[in-house]
């Protein structure tokens, strides 16, 4: 299986070494080029794209700000000349960030993880779809299992998650965004930017407070309306 990925970028220069990089990658494939997003936007509607190589400064939008109002499902690689947005790119749930010059090595290494992300992504959607009670995940060069109702928590840590269960932490080379897609819906929320919770290990809510374990997390402001009707539900007794 081929990734199908699209190159964004205002510079003719910057698109022809980034098609060469692709060319020499035998499992991505290059479905087409845009100067900016905007002109980026039929080549998503025509094409299942699984990544974006996106630049930051281009005219009309700048990359960021087409992370913000995108809903493609597209890993998203920067290849920007302008290292002083990485935190703000990964905020926005990037797989990874080149700066350029790229050499053609820390490129292969950027692929390799889409790669590695779309095998896992492919991977949960099968168990969660065969109601499996567990996961897998590799760390430390070691695959290991964890089952959902033993996983307490996620948080991010720019490109790779760190899992708290209930006797251990893992950390997993991956980005929130991609956990929250892989675990199942209706036992695991997202309740900030950096965090992914267990709803069944939730003690109180205080405010924009979870008890959750021995931790204390905040809801982001923007998802708490969300967060709260799917924590309470219909499970909340009245008078």
């Amino acid at each position: 299986m081929k990734l199908k990925c699209i190159i964004v970028d205002d510079e003719p220069v910057a698109r022809k070494v980034l098609q060469e990089f692709v060319e020499e990658i035998d499992y991505i494939e290059l479905v087409g080029q845009a100067e900016n997003p905007l002109r980026a936007l039929p080549l998503l509607d025509a094409h299942e794209i699984d990544i974006i190589f996106l630049d930051i400064n281009m005219p009309k939008m700048n990359g960021l700000d087409f992370l913000k109002s995108s809903r493609s499902k597209a890993d998203i690689i920067i290849t920007t000349a302008y290292p002083a947005y990485a935190a703000d790119a990964y905020g926005l749930d990037v797989l990874d960030y080149l700066v350029k010059p790229i050499a053609f090595e820390r490129f292969l290494k950027a692929c390799n993880k889409a790669k590695e992300m779309r095998e896992l992504k492919k991977g949960g959607e099968s168990k969660t779809n065969n109601n499996d009670d567990h996961f897998f995940i590799k760390s430390n060069n070691q695959i290991e299992k964890i089952f959902y109702k033993d996983l307490v928590y996620a948080e991010a840590m720019l490109n790779y998650v760190m899992l708290y269960t209930n006797t251990e932490k893992k950390m997993v080379y991956i980005t929130i965004k991609s956990l929250e897609e892989q675990l199942p819906s209706d036992m695991f929320i997202k309740v900030h930017k950096s965090f992914i919770v267990n709803i069944h290990k939730i003690k109180s809510i205080d405010g924009n407070i979870l008890d959750i374990g021995n931790n204390k997390i905040s809801i982001s402001q923007n998802l708490r309306e969300k967060v709260m009707n799917e924590i309470v539900k219909d499970k909340m007794i009245k008078r």
